[in-house]
């Protein structure tokens, strides 16, 4: 009989696939950085570091300029649908570099078969979005698809916006003893697209709290000026993938209290559930922001004086660049824990 030795076996790891598209690389995640790291923006040239939004200048006025495409599946969820989030998100893009939304284009890839009443239920949608958000549509494209050849329909916006007086967040602009402000509590807009989508039965208590932030980032600004330092709106990835990129983009580390995370307890009940992590759960009406300590009281005042903001807590501290771990936590028990990106697909067609 064969003796095994425990110490010296080896455990096999799956073929990683690298040849061809997966899901995950749509996360917001880590396959989702590798995917533009290696593929397109090594064709396209090195962009600087990845931004919700472009800042471009033209003579004295500095416009800002994003473009999103939005697959959400079901097209009409708890709190919102696929129409009013192609608003609220490229405006939300547009305010985390400092801006106030002017205009918007709209593209349509819709399949063959579509109910027209429901074509004309998301545009309606649209509409209503975009008169909230103060903005117009104001040129775009429509294609048709063979049946089979995609999910119904599928929005793409662009906006334009012109940048605040004063205004001037970046990825790269954090810096050690800034002070983390998050707007909000995190995880309804993932664990609302699940509940809806495979019949869970959530939908009573949660809804995604899809809005738009241009009006929250405003007062922000009104109050801090250029001690914004950076801000993001933690979408695909959730506030852990969020908060990485900002310190990676930075080259400084972030450390969280995790107990004192605005966790809505129906969706944390949810995500313990379903094996989900709430820091990477998406979120679509939220933002995490960078701000000088000299600053935070401040602007933290100001949000909580905003609708969008109103439960808005600092939640950390950004610290000096460090050798191993970007983003940790502080747990209940008093350990740290390193928040890492999320790293394939876990709410798969979230926006």
């Amino acid at each position: 009989m064969t003796t095994i030795d425990p110490a010296r076996t080896t455990c096999p790891v799956p073929a990683t696939e690298t040849e061809r598209v997966l899901l995950g690389h749509g996360s917001g995640g880590q396959l989702m950085a590798e995917l533009l790291d290696e593929v397109v923006t090594a064709q396209l040239g090195e962009p600087g570091p990845l931004e919700d939004a472009a800042v471009i200048g033209v003579g004295d006025t500095d416009l800002v300029f994003s473009t999103d495409g939005f697959v959400v599946t079901p097209r009409f969820f708890p709190g919102g649908d696929i129409g009013s989030l192609a608003v609220y998100g490229t405006v939300n893009d547009l305010a985390m570099r400092g801006a106030r939304p002017v205009a918007l284009a709209l593209a349509y890839v819709l399949e063959e078969g579509l109910p027209l009443a429901e074509l004309r239920e998301i545009t309606a949608s649209v509409a209503r979005a975009a008169g909230e958000c103060g903005v117009r549509v104001v040129t775009g494209d429509t294609k048709v698809v063979g049946r089979g050849a995609a999910d119904g329909c599928y929005l793409t916006t662009t906006g334009i916006g012109v940048r605040l007086r004063g205004a001037f967040p970046s990825a790269t602009r954090g810096e050690p003893g800034d002070i983390v402000l998050l707007s909000g509590p995190i995880g309804a807009h993932g664990t609302a697209i699940m509940s809806a989508r495979e019949g869970l039965g959530f939908e009573s208590e949660i809804r995604s709290d899809s809005r738009p932030l241009h009006g929250l980032v405003a007062a922000m600004i009104a109050a801090g000026g250029p001690a914004v330092h950076a801000l993001r709106d933690p979408t695909r990835g959730g506030l852990a993938s969020a908060l990485n990129e900002l310190a990676e983009a930075s080259g400084v580390t972030v450390e969280i209290d995790e107990t004192g995370l605005p966790v809505p307890p129906q969706v944390a009940s949810a995500c313990e559930l379903l094996g989900l992590d709430p820091l990477h759960v998406a979120n679509e009406g939220c933002l995490v922001a960078f701000v000088a300590a000299s600053a935070a009281d401040a602007v933290l005042r100001a949000m909580r004086n905003h609708p969008a903001g109103y439960q808005a807590q600092a939640i950390g501290v950004v610290g000096e660049a460090g050798d191993l771990a970007k983003v940790t936590a502080r747990t209940l028990v008093g350990s740290t824990r390193v928040v890492d990106m999320l790293v394939g697909e876990q709410l798969p067609r979230i926006c």
